[in-house]
């Protein structure tokens, strides 16, 4: 059995979903992370996941792949380390194996990291599009501004975390939480999203 062989049957879409933070309703749906979606319109099965509003499906692999925009290649390995899976043995043995305490903790750490800086870059390549100046004597927008400078930074954190050796990636967990850039994006990120949901319902009452 391949890597992506035994990474397709150790995890499946959900288990994934939930580990990179996403929440998983009763029905194993989710707000999809591909497109602007307010209510769930994702649906995650063992195997695959469909996405009813944008059409997004595939497997383990192709969700996490576009969740942090990685390779196959790349998104298998991933998925064998965030799940200790070890290609050389079955997934019944994988389950038995106990991660220690302060390798579990920076997992989740990092795992948490990850996903707001994810979110972040999805919401700036989003604006990089949609507050494009339409003339070139149009003042830019603040949102196409930000979208400009963060873009290529939020990346390289993204590359950071996800390529880098342990040493290197355990620096830039620690710098992002001790300085506290992730909790105060992840506040902002809440708080625009509930704005775009408030301006959503005026639309609709109007």
């Amino acid at each position: 059995m391949n890597l992506f062989e035994t990474v397709k049957s150790a995890v499946t879409v959900k288990q994934a979903a939930e580990h990179y933070g996403r929440k998983v309703n009763r029905g194993d749906m989710i707000c999809c992370p591909f497109h602007d979606d307010r209510h769930p319109s994702m649906k995650l099965n063992r195997d695959y996941f469909y996405c009813f509003g944008c059409g997004a499906t595939g497997d383990v692999i192709d969700f996490v792949a576009r969740l942090f925009g990685l390779s196959s290649y790349e998104t298998a390995k991933k998925l064998a380390y965030d799940f200790g899976i070890n290609p050389d043995k079955p997934p019944a043995a994988m389950a038995l194996k106990k991660p220690y305490p302060l390798a579990q903790a920076f997992r989740n750490d990092e795992m948490y990291c990850q996903r707001v800086l994810c979110d972040y870059l999805h919401l700036l390549e989003r604006w990089k599009i949609e507050y494009a100046p339409q003339l070139p004597e149009d003042n830019p927008d603040d949102r196409f501004v930000e979208a400009c400078h963060m873009v290529e930074y939020v990346n390289h954190l993204l590359d950071a975390l996800i390529f880098a050796e342990l040493e290197q990636r355990v620096k830039v967990v620690d710098m992002l939480l001790k300085d506290g850039t992730i909790a105060a994006l992840e506040q902002r990120l809440k708080r625009l999203e509930k704005e775009g949901q408030h301006r959503g319902e005026e639309r609709e009452i109007a």
